[in-house]
């Protein structure tokens, strides 16, 4: 991610924005109209020029950003997303299934395989299928909204940066920071399997907050030790086989799960 700053271009007029949809079930598209309160103030700092979740009009050419949700899982999808990147200043990818390929990337490993698992011929439909990857497992991404669904917030506070520009970092730090400065009690003391240990924080342990373990939404973080995490596991008594088969909802495409075991 590169944060480029639409603002900083010196365009003549409001940033052009498009909201593109690949594979995925929308609800992250739903939740940037969860924002009510802030949502006319996002508008109309934008030129709304596509949303395919709300018209069936064809995308313009000309745009500045471009909004993606869902998995790259057909040719027809990686092609879209590579002319996203070269007609947009500034690429957001949104969502788990965008930023980590999500739960489309559990189907992955093996891909190529399983449809003739499913069929005695093959539809002449899956030959437009690839393997599901995250969208910056294709192009160059600028920034990332992560989790599943997205927070309205989250989402308000990056597009912000896209538009005007940042010097915030992203976080990299495990969740488990987050349960303790939030003062709730760890899963593993109870014998409970939780992922906060290796996932990313940012959201404020939500899940947590409310009395369920965090099921790693937001992708591994580059500062998690995996070997550390399972020995840790272990040592509560969790079956670090259930661990591992959790990691794979939305790390299934990461090499860095795949280079740990």
């Amino acid at each position: 991610m590169n944060g480029n700053c639409i603002a900083c271009q010196e365009k003549p007029s409001a940033p052009r924005v498009v909201v593109v949809g690949l594979a995925s079930c929308f609800g992250c598209q739903l939740q940037i109209t969860n924002a009510e309160a802030h949502l006319l103030d996002v508008l109309g700092q934008i030129d709304l020029r596509y949303w395919q979740l709300a018209s069936s009009d064809p995308m313009p050419e000309d745009f500045d950003v471009a909004i993606i949700e869902g998995a790259v899982t057909t040719e027809e999808s990686e092609a879209t997303v590579r002319s996203l990147r070269e007609k947009a200043g500034a690429i957001i990818a949104v969502g788990a299934c965008a930023t980590t390929a999500g739960i489309p990337g559990m189907a992955a490993e093996g891909f190529l395989e399983r449809p003739g698992q499913v069929y005695d011929r093959v539809p002449s439909a899956c030959g437009d299928m690839v393997a599901p990857r995250a969208v910056g497992a294709v192009i160059d991404v600028d920034f990332e909204v992560r989790a599943c669904p997205i927070d309205s917030y989250d989402f308000i506070d990056v597009l912000q940066r896209a538009l005007y520009g940042s010097n915030k970092t992203y976080p990299s730090r495990t969740m488990c920071g987050d349960c303790k400065r939030n003062e709730t009690s760890c899963f593993f003391g109870k014998g409970q399997l939780c992922l906060g240990l290796v996932t990313t924080a940012g959201c404020g342990a939500k899940c947590v907050n409310l009395g369920r373990p965090c099921n790693g939404c937001r992708g591994l973080s580059p500062d998690a030790n995996l070997a550390s995490a399972r020995e840790a596991v272990a040592r509560y008594g969790v079956s670090v086989a259930d661990f591992d088969q959790a990691l794979e909802m939305f790390n299934q495409t990461n090499p860095a799960l795949a280079g740990s075991e």
